[in-house]
């Protein structure tokens, strides 16, 4: 019997710490595990007993990147609880700090973290030599997510001006129109990033499992929607039945919970690939035209193709992002305040919902009568896609194998899988 194991102890270029262990036996994929390393968090802990005003303020620290969405999700949560509606100039400020917080991060994973795989580099450092253009608009991206998180929450992560109802400052008409024109002079890079990631070649496999994300009728929606569906089952559902339809587990290997559909017992993907196939009619048309001259067009169920998912993505978002903040700036064309709206604490259950930039959000809260936090409960978008990437592992080991690849061949496809789904394995454990 001959006996292959491959090891990646603390894969490199990801977001927390994880180890793949694949072990290979006659030529058969025996084992397939992504080790999710990273000790528990304890943040549905640290909200419990804690009053509706600070729950927002303490999960946004569970993610430097996702700091907006983990925010504006609780506030779409206790909103829920409370029977707030928030008006449209609300909603368009919280989808510009969402949009932020993709700026940032599609960035950082594109040209920081994936990159580097495709171009034979360890790192993204010796791209400022080999590339100089490319770094200094990667930077200058992420640069500017950081602006826009800056003016709308007060600052580049962990926002203090997003509150229930509302916020409590908002910028003024000639700061968003230099916003927006930011916005515009990135346009032609984001561009050329869909050219650039389109034209790595990449293995052609297809996710083992189903796909998540948020849906409203004629809009990409991020954060305007309650309504979740699952692609391949058509099982569609409101935020607050999550539980019903959301599976989550344990298992030995991880300290990470996975997730699976509870109807099917499918695992599934979340991120920029489920968004686009669930949504992708209702792409911006430059972020259309990028991603159909990228090939990507639903159904596409290969997810090396998220890292092109969220290059469209980036084009989507600076042109999105440019008209609402022009719009902003025009008396009366965005309807009603920021300011928060009245409302009253009653006790209650309600669940937030948004598209972080790597995939579905849920936070579950239950409150008492004065609003303090009697149960919290947060998925992430990672904890839900590691049972899925497990079986995307498998999908592509076998393949490999089956061509006879060698093990360092193998072992660095796996790699790249892993950075394509962009996960956050901090993120993943409760």
């Amino acid at each position: 019997m001959t006996k292959t194991a491959i090891h990646v102890d603390h894969i490199a270029r990801v977001e927390g710490q994880g180890n793949v262990h694949v072990v290979i036996e006659d030529g058969a994929v025996k084992t397939v595990e992504m080790n999710v390393v990273e000790p528990a968090r304890l943040f549905e802990s640290m909200v419990r007993g804690r009053s509706w005003r600070e729950v927002s303020y303490i999960s946004s620290r569970i993610c430097g990147i996702c700091s907006a969405s983990h925010v504006v999700t609780d506030l779409k949560a206790i909103e829920r609880i409370f029977g707030v509606q928030v008006t449209p100039r609300t909603r368009a400020l919280r989808e510009l700090l969402v949009y932020g917080s993709y700026l940032q991060n599609h960035a950082t994973h594109l040209f920081v973290l994936a990159a580097p795989d495709f171009v034979g580099q360890k790192s993204v450092f010796p791209l400022a030599e080999s590339d100089p253009a490319l770094f200094e608009g990667a930077l200058g991206l992420k640069a500017l997510g950081n602006e826009l998180c800056t003016a709308v929450g007060g600052r580049s992560i962990h926002p203090i001006t997003a509150v229930v109802g509302g916020f409590t400052h908002e910028i003024g008409a000639g700061e968003y129109r230099a916003l927006a024109d930011k916005m515009d002079s990135f346009a032609a890079f984001a561009a050329a990033a869909v050219d650039l990631f389109a034209g790595f070649p990449v293995p052609r496999i297809a996710t083992a499992g189903d796909m998540l994300a948020m849906v409203e009728p004629d809009y990409y929606p991020v954060e305007c929607s309650d309504t979740a569906r699952f692609l391949d089952a058509g099982i569609e559902f409101d935020a607050n039945d999550v539980g019903a339809h959301l599976e989550e587990y344990a298992v030995p290997h991880s300290a990470a919970l996975l997730a699976r559909v509870r109807e099917t017992g499918s695992p599934f993907f979340t991120g920029a690939l489920a968004r686009i196939n669930a949504s992708w009619q209702h792409l911006g048309q430059n972020a259309k035209v990028a991603a159909a001259k990228a090939g990507l067009r639903p159904p596409e169920r290969n997810p090396f193709m998220n890292n092109v998912a969220q290059a469209v993505e980036l084009v989507d978002a600076l042109d999105r992002c440019a008209g609402i903040c022009r719009a902003l700036a025009e008396p009366g064309a965005v309807e009603g305040s920021s300011e928060p709206v009245g409302f009253e604490v009653r006790a209650g259950r309600g669940v937030g919902f948004t598209e972080a930039p790597r995939g579905a959000l849920f936070h579950d809260l239950e409150l008492d009568g004065e609003g303090r936090v009697v149960h919290a409960s947060i998925m992430t978008p990672t904890a839900q896609n590691v049972a899925n990437l497990e079986a995307d592992m498998r999908v592509l080991a076998e393949q490999l194998v089956a061509e006879g690849a060698e093990e360092d061949a193998v072992r660095l496809e796996i790699e790249k899988l892993v950075r394509a789904y962009d996960p956050c394995l901090s993120c993943s454990v409760h």
